[in-house]
């Protein structure tokens, strides 16, 4: 179930992705191999099955266009201080997460959270390497701007 409340933005999403993830596990339960690591297996049944509900909804959505240069990208993905966890919580930080836009808060997830890399995010969600830079990028970015909000707030709340 957290792994289905990162991927949406309400419990009630999440929660019919796990009943698809779970069916699809329990089909394929019988062809597994006694030595599997079944943690690890069916956590990747359940992202490749959200990967799989977003590419159906994708017809509905926008189509964002990525960075023109590579340079852009690096520019903007330098610098990421991953201290926030320790100052708001997990669970704070993933409600800032939910808020991003859909496509920036996939890849940021499969990125940050489940350790894919660019081109195996670009493979799943049918983008280009470069547009799930992008993504992660501005995903950074957008939390960046939201933490330093959250910062100020506390800093304001503290001196007055």
């Amino acid at each position: 179930m957290p792994v289905c409340c990162r991927y949406h933005n309400n419990e009630e999403d999440a929660r019919a992705s796990l009943n698809i993830g779970f069916m699809k596990i329990l089909k394929n339960l019988e062809g597994t191999d006694e030595n599997l690591n079944f943690v690890a297996w069916s956590k990747r049944i359940m992202v490749n099955t959200l990967i799989d509900e977003y590419r159906k909804k994708r017809n509905y959505q926008s189509r964002v266009s990525g960075k023109e240069t590579e340079r852009e990208l690096d520019l903007e993905a330098d610098n990421v201080n991953n201290d926030a966890e320790s100052n708001i919580g997990f669970e704070n930080i993933m409600k800032l997460v939910n808020e991003l836009p859909e496509v920036s808060a996939k890849v940021f997830n499969l990125y940050v959270i489940d350790g894919y890399n660019h081109k195996e995010i670009g493979d799943m969600l049918n983008m280009s390497e470069g547009t799930s830079k992008w993504h992660l990028s501005t995903a950074r970015k957008i939390l960046r701007e939201k933490l330093e909000q959250i910062e100020i707030r506390t800093t304001r709340r503290l001196v007055i």
